[in-house]
């Protein structure tokens, strides 16, 4: 099924009926889920909801693997953590329709229906006026989630629901996991710009990467410094200029400089979170007590009229352009609001990332945000959204159906199978199998990003040369061949040459 904005990663029809519900319109979507209004077919509450489906056994099964952790991790803090601050599941539900092998074995799950997010609110109106009253209640939530023994691992603003009488929701706990004792174990990415110091070089073993309240803490701190200055609170133009700044401010070579207009008590706050070190950084309870002070409340409380009339308006109003905090990526609209919403969807799509990546100069919409979410889950300030596009121009003129088989060359990337297995897994261990093609763009995209922030740390310091064009040479080549080579190899050269073009061409001027 193919709707306005393209197609959807797990296409269901209206009218759809799973369980009790019946599908209605699409809600949002991503490389590896959708979400749509459900309405309920029978008696009983509540009478909507949005359903998450999760794919099929019609994915990989390093997909499927994947997918189903995420899925058993969030189901599992569902069932077990139900708390007013939280977003509500209902149900969990099993497509079995085996007359439609792409929905037959679908996981959905029956969520509680959210009115918008706080990326949305932002997007329209930063520093919003409700903005102290929805960080206290974002700030309850964390701590019911603490209290309950967990960590979110993934807090930022379009993980925050607002609800249709305008408090707010943490939502999409896909990256939670449960404590054993001081700290937990989450996969290896998150959101570079919410994540500590200590966590973006850290250590990943076989379970993951261990994880402590305190992150959450950190993004926090991060979220409500965005949430009342409108800016990030560490400098840079860049997610990888902010990851070199938190990285100074650790090491103690800079200072943390809050945005002027904070407010003290905000300021003291927004300090507190964003110690140095874990160790350093304010309890949850203490952070809690400040922050209702500070927001001018003695209890938890939901927001006035006014205050959800200001929220839901500018929230729905933005909503075709920001996901909802579901767990996807990419908002569509397919429910007769007319063409221009669908245009909208399209719109967010072509303007994501666009301080980083050209918007005007031919890079496919449907790559855009696998191509910034693959440079962003890598530290290495050097490997960027331009850089991943130029390869990908330059690997295949965009092309998610190559096939070399001469080379043994396939998809948007132009990987061989068996090279691939090693660099398929977000956890970085081998697949179990060598993938077979096609190959997808969903697996190719990422599988680039996280070769390229393997290899750039292992190329010589010493090497002359744009490190960005080294990075791509070594991996058409490797990055032995370029280190013992002192730089791009002959062989490589025109390759490397037509990079270095489309690199300069996709880089936006402000970001040269």
């Amino acid at each position: 099924m193919t709707g306005r904005d393209g197609p959807y990663a797990v296409p269901v029809p209206r009218g759809y009926r799973v369980g009790a519900w019946e599908v209605r319109g699409p809600i949002a979507t991503g490389a590896f889920g959708s979400v749509y209004e459900g309405r309920r077919t029978g008696d009983g509450l509540p009478r909507t909801a949005a359903l998450k489906f999760l794919p099929t056994g019609t994915s990989t099964p390093r997909h499927l693997a994947h997918l189903r952790e995420l899925v058993d991790r969030e189901v599992e803090l569902h069932r077990r953590v139900a708390r007013p601050r939280l977003i509500r599941m209902y149900e969990t539900l099993t497509v079995d329709d085996p007359g439609r092998p792409g929905l037959d074995g679908a996981t959905v799950l029956v969520l509680e229906r959210a009115e918008g997010s706080l990326a949305a609110l932002l997007a329209r109106t930063p520093r919003p006026p409700a903005g102290p009253a929805l960080l206290a209640q974002i700030c309850e939530g964390l701590r019911q989630l603490h209290a309950a023994g967990w960590v979110h691992g993934d807090l930022k603003p379009a993980n925050v629901l607002l609800m249709r009488d305008g408090s707010a929701r943490l939502a999409d706990f896909n990256m939670a996991a449960e404590l054993e004792g001081t700290h937990a174990y989450t996969p290896a990415f998150s959101t570079p710009d919410y994540t500590p110091p200590e966590l973006l070089w850290a250590e990943i073993g076989e379970r993951g990467r261990r994880i402590r309240p305190s992150a959450d803490v950190w993004a926090f701190g991060v979220l409500a410094h965005v949430v009342l200055t409108g800016a990030f609170p560490l400098p840079g133009g860049t997610p990888a200029a902010r990851r070199d700044a938190a990285a100074a401010y650790a090491r103690g070579t800079d200072e943390l400089r809050l945005a002027p207009d904070l407010p003290q008590e905000w300021r003291e706050i927004v300090g507190a979170c964003l110690a140095r070190t874990h160790r350093e950084r304010i309890g949850g309870e203490a952070l809690l007590r400040r922050v209702r002070e500070a927001a001018g409340e003695a209890r938890p409380r939901r927001l006035g009229p006014r205050g959800r009339t200001a929220v839901l308006a500018v929230a729905t109003t933005t909503a075709a352009a920001v996901a909802l905090g579901y767990g996807v990526t990419a908002w569509t609209d397919d429910t007769g609001a007319g063409a221009g919403a669908g245009r909208a969807g399209v719109t967010a799509a072509a303007a994501h990332g666009a301080r980083e990546l050209r918007t005007d100069k031919g890079i496919p919409v449907a790559y855009r945000r696998l191509i910034v979410d693959a440079a962003h889950a890598c530290t290495q300030p050097e490997i960027t959204p331009p850089l991943i596009a130029a390869m990908l121009k330059v690997e295949s003129d965009f092309d998610p159906d190559l096939a070399d088989p001469a080379l043994d060359e396939y998809g948007i990337a132009r990987w061989t199978p068996r090279v691939l297995r090693w660099w398929i897994r977000e956890d970085g261990l081998p697949a179990s199998e060598t993938p077979r093609p096609p190959i997808t763009p969903a697996e190719s995209i990422p599988a680039m990003g996280r070769y390229l922030c393997f290899v750039e740390p292992r190329l010589k310091s010493s090497l002359p040369g744009d490190r960005r064009v080294l990075a791509a040479a070594a991996y058409r080549t490797s990055y032995k061949t370029v280190n013992e080579t002192g730089g791009v190899p002959p062989k490589a050269r025109a390759y490397a040459e037509r990079v270095a073009h489309y690199l300069k061409e996709y880089t936006p001027p402000r970001a040269k």
